[in-house]
């Protein structure tokens, strides 16, 4: 049997150019390592100092929170009750407020100094989700929303304001002017009469057919307060001829006949707002009606009134004829395509504003009495 220290002699050749051999009891300062032998003699695992190996397993110390990241977290969340409270009081126009706005701020700065901060990053991004989550944007957006589904709009508002936006009036009219003038009854019934006459006059002269071009339409006034008044303005409806009306002397014929029955119901004679002699620049005249010459507009726009009382008369004429560029074509290919009526022809109606309704007179009286010298 070869002795060990023989054999092992037989792989310790060729050491030239090896680092030299450690001095007696090894190099100053370093660590000794304690091999683990298997019970034939293999080493198995070189294990490390055993203060090494303690430090390596003990888990890392955990840090308390500091105060910054407390106060970030204890202020998002108070904001958020704030925001919440004045949410559920329906105060919209209150959460917009300057005082909400640097609150929120101030905030804002504390939670990103907090996120900045080591001991306090945890709290700082917990504060930070909630600012994100629920802030004055959020919140206020669905303050909104709330109010627009209840119809809500009083807010915060003084009693002052509320009584002042339940007036029933409107500025610069006074209550016997109201119920002097023509109620929206009468003008209902006088519209349409006219409106017939209108129609039969010109169909018997020329054969023009009509067709209804729009609904009568109520639309409340303002009352000057931030309400509505008990007042309305009347959209009667309207008519349109199915035949276009294009020669230039038709024209003038067809608004004659117009104004013979209008004179002949109390009212005033037709003003053209398309003729040079209106009071509008030559610019405007190209920009609404084609030309400043009427012989080659595309459109006319006449009109006249009743005044004092309130009926007032419409009669505009389409004529794609003189619209050599098809802006007009456009809007009356979309007018057409949405309600079915003529592209082109001669269309009447009548408008009346601050009208009171006979059936409302009586209530509008009694609440005018409150508003004496509003």
């Amino acid at each position: 049997m070869v002795e060990p220290d023989k054999q092992r002699s037989r792989y310790l050749g060729g050491t030239e150019g090896a680092p030299p051999v450690p001095p007696a009891g090894g190099y100053h300062g370093a660590r000794r390592t304690a091999a683990l032998v298997d019970p034939r003699g293999f080493p198995l695992l070189t294990a490390a100092p055993a203060a090494e190996a303690s430090a390596d397993r003990a888990p890392a110390e955990k840090r308390a929170a500091g105060p910054l990241g407390w106060i970030a977290l204890i202020a998002a969340i108070l904001f958020v009750l704030v925001l919440l409270s004045i949410l559920l009081s329906g105060g919209t126009d209150l959460l917009y407020g300057i005082t909400l706005l640097v609150l929120q701020l101030v905030i804002v700065g504390v939670v990103i100094a907090a996120c900045l901060s080591r001991r306090g990053r945890m709290l700082g991004g917990i504060a930070l989700t909630i600012t994100l989550l629920l802030n004055i944007a959020t919140v206020g957006g669905m303050s909104a929303l709330q109010t627009s589904a209840s119809g809500n709009y009083q807010g915060q508002k003084t009693e002052e304001q509320k009584f002042a936006e339940a007036y029933p009036g409107i500025p610069g009219v006074s209550e016997s002017t109201v119920l002097a003038q023509m109620s929206l009854e009468d003008v209902r019934a006088e519209s349409d009469a006219a409106l017939a006459d209108v129609r039969q006059r010109l169909s018997e002269r020329y054969g023009y057919t009509w067709t209804q071009s729009g609904d009568e339409s109520l639309r409340n006034e303002r009352n000057g307060h931030g309400g509505e008044s008990m007042l309305v303005s009347y959209t009667s409806q309207s008519w349109i001829t199915n035949e276009p009306i294009q020669d230039y002397t038709r024209k003038i014929e067809v608004m004659n006949v117009i104004e013979d029955v209008l004179v002949e119901r109390g009212m005033y004679s037709l003003y053209s707002f398309n003729d040079p002699a209106s009071s509008l620049d030559d610019t405007i005249l190209q920009r609404f009606y084609g030309t400043a010459d009427p012989e080659t507009q595309h459109t006319w726009e006449w009109y006249t009134d009743n005044y004092p009382d309130p009926m007032r008369f419409y009669a505009i004429l389409y004529d794609l004829s003189n619209d050599p560029a098809g802006e007009l074509a456009a809007e009356r290919e979309a007018e057409t395509a949405q309600s079915g009526v003529p592209m082109e022809g001669l269309e009447i109606f009548f408008l009346a504003p601050e009208l009171l309704s006979e059936d409302d007179a009586e209530e509008f009286s009694e609440l005018m009495q409150d508003y004496d010298g509003f």
